[in-house]
């Protein structure tokens, strides 16, 4: 029996490539890019260059990191963290000091610890640790996290943006950080986790100066 016109086309049709959960994803990172832009302003494109918000966030996450090096009394909140081991400040600072010697996971671990005790700017930087991974359901969870824990400070966040690439990694950072001491833990995962030293509170402060 001849096949009509409209079976023909059913069966030539492709098949969609994207699931309804597909286009869910898709849509929450267009309002978590746009809500973005709103709040810390958009960031311009390097000259011959397309780019992602993967990318964009790994550069965001990069130049962030180095500035809240940068602020005062790095030193004594890394000092608080190797003596107590509970300070959220000083968990946020090593962790951005990991993320720029290339020590990604066992930077994710301190600011998971600091954001667990409620530091905004630890939920910020793990927002866009897992956006420039692609790990979108997780960037979703910390960038609600950073825009509603309290303490949270957007012209901080805002510097981050627009302040130059860092010069990372580098010699000082790997002699720094390959130095310290590593436990594995193998809890949830963790892997291997780099701890402070009382030598690397000491030396931050010529280490941000390198970046």
């Amino acid at each position: 029996m001849p096949r009509s016109i409209d079976d023909f086309l059913a069966g030539a049709a492709l098949p969609d490539p994207f699931s309804d959960r597909d286009l869910a994803d898709l849509k929450h990172e267009v309002v978590r890019d746009v809500t973005e832009s709103l709040m810390f302003g958009a960031v311009p494109a390097p000259v011959g260059e397309f780019p992602t918000s993967h990318g964009m966030a790994q550069k965001r996450l990069r130049a962030l990191a180095a500035s809240l090096l940068h602020r005062d009394e790095v030193g004594d909140r890394l000092h608080r963290l190797c003596d107590e081991g509970i300070d959220p400040e000083g968990a946020l600072d090593f962790g951005c000091l990991l993320s720029l010697a290339g020590e990604p996971a066992c930077a994710q671990f301190w600011w998971q610890f600091s954001a667990g005790v409620g530091n905004a700017l630890a939920a910020y930087c793990l927002h866009l640790f897992h956006l420039g991974r692609g790990d979108l359901r997780h960037a979703d969870h910390w960038f609600h996290q950073a825009i509603t824990l309290p303490g949270h400070r957007s012209s901080l966040i805002a510097e981050g943006v627009t302040a130059p690439q860092p010069n990372v990694p580098n010699d000082a950072l790997r002699a720094a950080v390959g130095r310290l001491k590593a436990d594995d833990v193998e809890e949830f995962g963790l892997g291997r986790v780099l701890h402070p030293d009382p030598r690397l509170a000491d030396q931050i402060g010529e280490l941000a100066d390198v970046l």
